[in-house]
Parts: structure tokens; C-alpha cells; sequence
């Protein structure tokens, strides 16, 4: 496994920034083609792609199907429309792809599907399938003596999912040291608040309960996201499974969306959206 130094450079830093700022921005523009989508759930986790798919995991860029790849899966597969830009940007497709988001013939859905989309590792939206995914990546990747990390991002909303927590016990069981956890701590889901709906705290008790190392981070400092991340990466000492809960903002980054369970599914009308493009591009690099 390659070496590199945990803390990011501040050249890095506003490298991630940008990519985070991307990721906004074309989910705003492919959302616009679709009419539809799920705008806060991808500006909560835009930190989270780009510190994965720029600063942690081991890719070659081109190349999706390399077997040595890191793999990423995520429970909350309807967040698909912030993640083809960066597959896209990693050269796994065609950029020219994203122009036909979600029209007939399109292999870019609302969800991501690996059947039809170059570097997608798991066909999720069915919550609380993606863990159990991960844990048989992760043991595959042991059994066949392969050098890859397994990535898998949740959303706190699917902390209610028992299937989550059986592959829980899972990984716990079977030390596998290989598979990182990352829990979108948004506070929100499609009905409500999290813990209005069904209380999930305390979320790093419960994880540790069930066997894991846990760590808690700001989601939204790329800094510090991938630098935990990348300590995770490396570190060959830990025999368990790790947790990443970062602490997120629903909508983070467009002010009118923060902590608005309505805009977990909305469209944008041509006005607001120019609004929100303004306030990403004033936010500083």
C-alpha cells in the first residue's frame, strides 16, 4: 500500500474545496435537466466524495474496473446525482454523459445502478442493503488476498434499518479491518427529523457496542475528513472495522436548504437556482 502523508497540503485542501464546490454546482445543473432530485442529501456529503474520490482512496484514474481498486458503496443511493460528476471527473465515463441525466436511454438514473455506470460498485436505494454489501467486498477482498479498502457511506436516517446492524455485527465478527464505515450525520431524513422519526443516539455508544472503532469528524472540513480518512486507510494495526460519523448540514453550502426536511426531494425553479448558484460560488476556497 502507498504511503502518504495524513495531513493534507494546503494546496490539497483547496483542491477538495473546489471538488466539494463542483459537485454542487453540477448537481444543480443535472438536477435542472431532470426536473427532480435530491439536492440537500448530496450538498450534506459533498465533502465526503470529494475527500474520497481526491484525497483517500486508491484509484487509477480510467481504469473502474481495476481489482485493486478501494471500492465505495452508499446506503443513500439517491444522492447518485453529486457522485457521476466525480466518476465522470476520474475519466471512469464520458463527461459528455452527464448531459443526458435521467432522459430515455440514459444509464445515469436517479440511483446509481453498476450494471449500466463505469466505477459505480453497488446498486443502492434500497436502504440498508449497502453495509451488507461492503462486509462481502471486504471479506472477498481478504479471501482473495486482494490490497483494497471498502468505503461505505450511510445515512444517519438508515441507522433504523436492522439489516445495518446485523452486517454490523458481521465485520465486527470476522475483524474486518479493511471496511470503513462513514455515517452522513445530517439529522434529517424524507419524513423529519432523525431522531423525531426514530431516535438513533447514541450513535458512536451503539457502534462500539457492536465491536467497531469509532471516530467523529466534521463533514464538512476537508481537512480534517481526510486526514481521519486517510489514518483509517493506512493503518494496518486495527483489527476491527472502523466508523466514521461525520457530522453534517443537510443542504450545507445554499442557506435556504439548511435543515429543510423539504427540500430532501424538490426542483429548483430557474430564479432560486441562480440564488443557489451565487451563494456556492461566494462561499470562500
Amino acid at each position: 500500500m502507498e504511503q502518504r502523508c495524513a495531513t493534507p497540503s494546503e494546496a490539497e485542501v483547496r483542491l477538495l474545496r473546489e471538488k466539494a464546490r463542483h459537485i454542487r454546482l453540477e448537481t444543480i445543473r443535472l438536477i435542472e435537466i431532470a426536473k427532480v432530485g435530491h439536492y440537500s442529501s448530496v450538498f450534506s456529503c459533498a465533502e465526503i466524495f470529494a475527500a474520497l474520490y481526491y484525497g483517500v482512496m486508491r484509484l487509477r484514474r480510467g481504469d473502474p474496473r481495476w481489482p485493486d481498486r478501494d471500492r465505495f458503496l452508499m446506503g443513500k443511493g439517491h444522492a447518485a446525482v453529486g457522485l457521476f460528476p466525480v466518476l465522470a471527473d476520474q475519466g471512469f465515463f464520458d463527461p459528455a454523459l452527464l448531459d443526458g441525466y435521467t432522459r430515455l436511454g440514459s444509464p445515469l438514473g436517479d440511483h446509481p445502478d453498476m450494471s449500466k455506470v463505469p466505477g459505480v460498485d453497488f446498486s443502492s436505494g434500497s436502504i440498508g442493503h449497502a453495509l451488507s454489501n461492503g462486509v462481502g467486498m471486504a471479506l472477498g477482498g481478504r479471501m482473495n488476498r486482494r490490497d483494497f479498502s471498502v468505503f461505505v457511506m450511510l445515512g444517519d436516517g438508515e441507522m433504523q434499518e436492522g439489516q445495518v446492524w446485523e452486517a454490523a455485527l458481521f465485520a465486527a465478527h470476522h475483524r474486518l479491518s479493511r471496511l470503513i464505515a462513514i455515517v452522513d450525520r445530517n439529522g434529517y431524513q424524507l419524513d423529519g427529523k432523525v431522531d423525531d422519526v426514530m431516535g438513533v443516539e447514541s450513535l458512536r455508544e451503539k457502534w462500539q457496542a457492536f465491536g467497531w472503532e469509532v471516530h467523529e469528524v466534521d463533514g464538512h472540513d476537508p481537512a480534517a475528513l481526510t486526514a481521519l480518512l486517510r489514518r483509517l486507510r493506512a493503518d494496518e494495526a486495527r483489527d476491527r472495522p472502523a466508523c466514521v460519523i461525520a457530522r453534517t448540514v443537510k443542504g450545507k453550502g445554499v442557506s435556504f436548504m439548511e435543515t429543510e426536511p423539504g427540500w430532501h426531494l424538490g426542483y429548483l425553479a430557474p430564479q432560486d437556482a441562480q440564488a443557489a448558484i451565487d451563494e456556492i460560488m461566494s462561499r470562500e476556497i
